[in-house]
C-alpha cells in the first residue's frame, strides 16, 4: 500500500490533467480486471464481471488533485494563475512548484512582497493569490513564454514520506488514497457481483467525471472512495471534526449537510454488518462541508444507492497532508468484504 500511495502521490494530476494517474492505475490494473477503457472525459472505467443475476457496484475514486492554472505572463517573466479546486490562500505563499508543460516541467516559487518592505497595516492580512506571482526565473516574458503556456497546469512539489504510527504525508493524497483503495481492491476481488472500478476525473471542480461514468454505467449501488478532514491536531474541537486518523475507515451518514449526500439506509446497514463481520473498527461520520463523487452518482438516472468510505486525512486541500495506511488497508478489508457478501 505504501509504495503504491507514494507513486500516486509524486505523480501530477489536477483536475483536467488526470493522465499520469490514469496510466498508474492501468498498469495496476491490467492484469486483474476483465475489461478497462477510458472515456472521453478521462475517466478511467475498469470491470470485473460477476455472475448473471448478482448486482453491480461502482468503486468511485477521483484522480485529480487541486492546483494552479497559468493565467498570465507579465513582461517581467513573472506568472499569474488562478486556483483549481478549493485553496485557502494563506496556504500558497512560498510553495515549490512545477508547471506541467509539453516539454517537461517548469520549476518555480510562489512569491509576493517580502515583509521587510510591507506597511504594518498590510502585514495585518492575509495575502490573496491575486497578489502573489510564480518565479520560474525568466529575464522577461519573451523567455518565459519560450518555456510555459497559457493554460499549463501548475502543481505543488512535495515529497512523500514516512512517519510516526502508520502516518505518511504527502501531496494530493486527496484523493490518491482513495484512488489507492480502489487498486488493491479490484487486485483481490472475491465476490460474484459486478464490480466497476472507476477513476474519475474533475471531482474538485464538480464531481464531473462521475455523473458521466455513473450515467454510463448505470450501477445497482455505489461507494465513493475518498478522504475526510481528520480533526486530531490542535485547533479544532472534536465536535467540529471527531474522526482520527488512525481509528479506522469512515462512513458518512451525510455530508454537506445533506445538500450532498444522505447515505442510503441499505448500503448503511450492509456496510456497517460488513464492519462487523470482518472485525473492523469504523468510524461515523456526518457532515456539514464538503462533498464527494457520491453527491453526483446518487442522483444519476433513477438514483443509485450510494455511500461514501473515507480515510480520516489531516491538513487536506493545502501542499502536504496526513494519513494513516492502516485506515486504508482496513478499508480495503471493509470493502472486499462488503463485496464477498453480495
Amino acid at each position: 500500500m505504501k509504495d503504491l500511495l507514494k507513486r500516486l502521490s509524486e505523480a501530477c494530476g489536477i483536475s483536467g490533467f488526470e493522465d499520469e494517474i490514469r496510466e498508474i492505475l492501468k498498469d495496476e490494473l491490467k492484469d486483474c480486471v476483465d475489461e478497462m477503457e477510458t472515456d472521453i472525459m478521462g475517466n478511467l472505467i475498469t470491470t470485473h464481471k460477476g455472475k448473471e443475476g448478482k448486482p453491480s457496484v461502482m468503486l468511485a475514486s477521483h484522480m485529480d488533485e487541486i492546483g494552479l492554472m497559468v493565467s498570465f505572463i507579465d513582461d517581467d517573466g513573472f506568472l499569474r494563475f488562478v486556483k483549481i479546486g478549493g485553496i485557502n490562500d494563506q496556504m500558497l505563499l512560498n510553495q515549490k512548484v512545477y508547471v506541467q508543460t509539453e516539454n517537461g516541467e517548469v520549476p518555480g516559487i510562489i512569491g509576493s512582497k517580502p515583509p521587510h518592505i510591507t506597511s504594518a497595516e498590510e502585514a495585518k492580512k492575509i495575502i490573496t493569490y491575486k497578489d502573489m506571482f510564480i518565479d520560474i526565473g525568466a529575464k522577461d516574458k519573451e523567455q518565459a513564454e519560450t518555456l510555459v503556456s497559457i493554460g499549463d497546469a501548475i502543481v505543488f512539489h512535495t515529497d512523500f514520506e514516512e512517519c510516526l504510527n502508520d502516518l505518511v504525508m504527502g501531496k494530493a493524497l486527496d484523493n490518491r488514497v482513495g484512488c489507492a483503495i480502489m487498486t488493491k481492491v479490484m487486485q483481490q476481488l472475491d465476490t460474484e457481483a459486478t464490480v466497476y472500478g472507476v477513476g474519475t476525473v474533475q471531482e474538485e471542480v464538480g464531481l464531473k467525471g462521475a455523473k458521466t461514468s455513473a450515467f454510463k454505467l448505470n450501477p445497482d449501488m455505489a461507494i465513493a472512495l475518498d478522504v475526510t478532514i481528520a480533526g486530531d491536531h490542535p485547533g479544532v474541537k472534536p465536535e467540529d471534526a471527531p474522526v482520527k486518523a488512525g481509528s479506522g475507515p469512515v462512513i458518512s451518514f451525510a455530508d454537506a449537510s445533506g445538500r450532498g449526500l444522505i447515505t442510503h439506509p441499505m448500503m448503511k446497514k450492509l456496510l456497517l454488518e460488513a464492519a462487523e463481520s470482518a472485525g473492523i473498527e469504523c468510524q461515523l461520520e456526518v457532515g456539514d462541508g464538503g462533498t464527494t463523487d457520491a453527491t453526483a452518482i446518487h442522483l444519476t438516472r433513477e438514483g443509485i444507492a450510494t455511500a461514501t468510505l473515507s480515510a480520516g486525512s489531516r491538513y487536506i486541500h493545502t501542499p502536504i497532508s496526513v494519513v494513516n495506511l492502516k485506515d486504508m488497508e482496513d478499508t480495503v478489508k471493509l470493502i472486499l468484504e462488503f463485496l464477498k457478501r453480495l
